[in-house]
């Protein structure tokens, strides 16, 4: 099961966060068809969304980036209900691995931006973005939270991809310094971080659970749980927003659908389910543009 847990360490010095993401980014990699890059690419992303999202007690974040790669716009997204969901614009495109190492940076590349937007629900959602440095996504996530938030951040990301196509490991954690925090408790995690595993051996060969990460990386005695949400591979698509995105499409629109004189079938891009609508379903639609038209202007 997916899962993320949120908390702090005990010295007061660090926010933290970490999650095992294997089984959202598995059924990513099943509903889109990624291929393994694009399976990475998807599962770092979607891992960096359930973090951030542990901060939200409503509402949703989502993340969006275009390095100008090969992959296109990636987006990801989660919610305070643990529900997160994504995609990439070529779930096909496939580079060669160097090293045993998919090339998740130059899929991505780096000519472009990192934008992330927090939607609590209130007037106007917030929006911050910065440059990307490496089209890896977790020194990007962690860029973007130091400069554009002002909270200096450490991110690590890590998605494993067998020889079958199944994703074997995923997950992440995420570190953010508090004001507590004193330069040498900060140059002490540095220094741990620069000797970790990778993630995905974290989870993968060390079998270690998020919050053993944090035990890792802390030490057990210091590192306080807060929270544990449960994660899932969850779209927000529903045949009434679909509904409202056609009539949002406008009464021409809907003529020229009607034209055809065949059902309308619209795919939902975040989890490739489909919608159909009969001719008879588009001509009351219409009707009812028709008639709110006519009561705003006899109003």
């Amino acid at each position: 099961m997916s899962y993320a847990v949120r908390g702090m360490t005990k010295d007061g010095a660090f926010r933290i966060f970490a999650a095992d993401t294997k089984d959202i980014v598995e059924e990513a990699r099943k509903i889109h068809g990624t291929s393994p890059t694009a399976t990475a690419v998807l599962g770092r992303a979607l891992t960096a969304a359930a973090l951030l999202g542990l901060d939200l007690k409503t509402g949703r974040v989502m993340i969006q980036i275009n390095g100008g790669g090969p992959i296109g716009e990636v987006l990801a997204e989660a919610d305070a209900q643990g529900s997160v969901r994504g995609l990439v614009q070529k779930p096909n495109i496939h580079l060669t691995p160097q090293k045993g190492k998919l090339l998740v940076g130059q899929a991505v590349g780096r000519d472009g931006f990192i934008s992330v937007t927090r939607d609590l629900g209130l007037k106007e959602p917030y929006q911050g973005s910065t440059k990307l440095i490496s089209g890896e996504i977790a020194e990007d996530v962690s860029y973007y939270l130091t400069v554009s938030e002002q909270i200096p951040s450490a991110v690590g990301l890590g998605v494993f991809v067998d020889t079958d196509n199944q994703v074997k490991a995923a997950g992440g954690f995420l570190i953010q310094t508090l004001p507590a925090a004193t330069d040498e408790q900060i140059a002490n995690i540095e220094e741990v971080l620069k000797k970790l595993p990778p993630v995905t051996s974290l989870l993968r060969e060390e079998e270690l659970s998020p919050e053993e990460i944090l035990y890792r990386i802390f030490g057990r005695d210091n590192v306080e749980i807060l929270e544990k949400r449960p994660l899932a591979y969850r779209c927000r698509c529903s045949r009434d927003r679909v509904e409202r995105a056609l009539i949002a499409l406008g009464p021409e629109e809907i003529e020229e659908l009607i034209k055809k004189n065949e059902p309308a079938r619209i795919t939902c891009d975040f989890c490739n389910r489909e919608y159909i609508f009969t001719v008879e379903e588009l001509e009351k639609l219409l009707s009812q543009i028709e008639e709110k038209s006519r009561r705003e202007l006899d109003a």
